[in-house]
C-alpha cells in the first residue's frame, strides 16, 4: 500500500485505514511509538508492560501445569 503525508496545521500526517488498525488492534486512543532505523519510519502499539508481565506470568503456569502433555506432544 502505498499512502501520501497529508498536511495538518504546520505538521504532517499519515492516515491509518481502519482494516489496517483492526489487523493491529489499535484504536484512537492507542498511543504508539513511532522509531526509526534511519532510513524506515517504524510505527508500533506501545506495549503494556503489566499485561505483559501477566501473560507470561500465565503462560509459565501454564507451562508448569502441563509439562509433561507438551513434553508427550514434543516426541
Amino acid at each position: 500500500m502505498v499512502k501520501k503525508l497529508a498536511a495538518h496545521g504546520n505538521s504532517a500526517a499519515l492516515v491509518i485505514d481502519k482494516p489496517i488498525m483492526e489487523l493491529l488492534h489499535i484504536t484512537m486512543e492507542t498511543p504508539l511509538e513511532i522509531t526509526t532505523d534511519g532510513k524506515n519510519l517504524i510505527i508500533s502499539p506501545v506495549s503494556d508492560p503489566k499485561r505483559e508481565a501477566k501473560f507470561k506470568a500465565a503462560l509459565a503456569r501454564v507451562a508448569k501445569r502441563h509439562a509433561k502433555t507438551f513434553a508427550k506432544l514434543a516426541r
